[in-house]
């Protein structure tokens, strides 16, 4: 019997990752606090073991309990306009609470495979490329996707989110690469699915579907609506994770999306969320936010050619349908 842990094991990729581990037979602890409840208003539930990332003590409990093959850590803040309300808590949760869990490891268990979930926000304004405006979107005009040799440094507008983010992604690499550590950084950009519990300030997609499924008014950010997000389900994300750790490459960086295949911009999710629901999206455009993207689309190559075994589960219409129901 294999044990892994998985933090914030009641958010979207937390509970897909509980599911999909217990169901190749992983025996499962799953932590939370339910922040998210606090950051975003959303329901708040049962965790399996309710512990806070940053309680030092708490993780060295759990770790003398339970000798961990594995640990999946998704517990964070994840939202850009959150972090800027308060940029401490951004910081403790993201920053802290990720060195806390990379040190009880080491101390407890470092031959476990860790995967942490960064995000793609760390490279700042270095996420630019040339771009072509089109009725409906942006498309880039030199490239698929964005690699890994983009960089980290000097990036710019990042966002404070990004900032705590950024400490952690680094935190993460170098446990492996100065302790040998089995780290792996996966580095996504929009990951959906249909239990995403969707906000205003956190997971565009679904939080649009929502909107037009509860005849709600929906706000658009900036750039009339044709900025681009390649989305990947929470299912094939946890399953990449899944090959990770069956293989693992240590201090390996990957960045993970839906490619251009399961690209699109606002104004064509609104359109095909209101196909797949025959409802109405009532949508205002706003002003921009600061450090967001008009194309933010990500070259999953590295990852493939190293787990060639992997394939997506979801096409972009499979995701819509599944935000649909």
């Amino acid at each position: 019997m294999k044990y892994i842990l998985i933090t914030g094991s009641e958010g979207l990729v937390g509970s897909e990752a509980v599911k999909f581990f217990q169901d190749k037979g992983w025996k499962v602890a799953g932590i939370d606090n339910n922040m998210r409840s606090t950051f975003f208003g959303v329901e708040a539930y049962e965790p399996m073991i309710t512990l806070d990332i940053c309680d030092q003590e708490g993780l060295e409990g759990l770790f003398q309990r339970f000798t961990f093959d594995a640990i999946i850590h998704t517990a964070a803040q994840p939202s850009h306009d959150w972090a800027k309300k308060n940029p401490l808590l951004d910081f403790k949760v993201n920053a802290q609470g990720t060195l806390t869990l990379l040190e009880t490891a080491r101390k407890y268990c470092p031959n476990a495979v860790f995967v942490h979930v960064s995000t793609d926000k760390v490279y700042g304004e270095n996420m630019v490329t040339p771009l072509e405006e089109l009725d409906t979107r942006y498309n880039a005009t030199t490239i698929q996707g964005f690699t890994e040799t983009i960089g980290l440094d000097f990036a710019g507008q990042r966002s404070l989110f990004g900032c705590s983010k950024t400490a952690a992604d680094i935190y993460a690499q170098e446990y492996a690469n100065y302790f040998g550590m089995n780290v792996g950084v996966f580095r996504p950009g929009c990951i959906t699915g249909g239990r995403h519990k969707g906000a205003e300030e956190h997971g565009f997609l679904a939080y649009l579907a929502k909107c037009i499924k509860e005849n709600k008014p929906y706000h658009i950010f900036g750039y009339k609506g044709k900025q681009v997000r390649d989305q990947i389900h929470s299912y094939d994300l946890v399953n990449a994770f899944y090959h990770f750790i069956e293989h693992p490459t240590p201090g390996a960086v990957y960045n993970i999306g839906g490619g251009p295949e399961r690209s699109v911009s606002v104004l064509e999710a609104i359109d095909m969320i209101e196909q797949e629901t025959d409802g109405l999206c009532k949508y205002e455009i706003l002003e921009g936010r600061k450090g967001d993207r008009q194309w933010d689309v990500h070259d999953i190559s590295k990852f493939r050619k190293q787990y060639p075994s992997w394939e997506y589960m979801y096409s972009l219409k499979d995701i819509i349908k599944d935000l649909s129901i």
